[in-house]
């Protein structure tokens, strides 16, 4: 049964396939299919997890809820922010 708030149902399955999570994939297949937004273009000017702190990825996994947070080390916690 399509979920009737996904947009565009054939990018949300691929995203899914892929191995998207189910929100990750609705957030970019929404926005795919929104024509005032385009997805496939750099965002803002934010530096790249890597240049961030472990205590600034810390606050950032914690404002987004991931789970295990305080068990991760840096790299851990780049992974579970891009993957969320």
């Amino acid at each position: 049964m399509p979920n009737s708030s996904i947009k565009d149902e054939e990018t949300y399955k691929s995203l899914r396939e892929d191995g998207a999570s189910k929100e990750k994939a609705a957030r970019i297949a929404n926005a795919q299919a929104n024509d005032s937004q385009h997805p496939s273009q750099k965002g803002g000017k934010q530096l790249p997890y890597e240049d961030w702190t472990k205590d600034d990825l810390y606050d950032r996994a914690q404002d987004l809820g991931i789970e295990g947070r305080s068990d991760m080390d840096k790299d851990t916690l780049i992974d579970a922010l891009r993957n969320h």
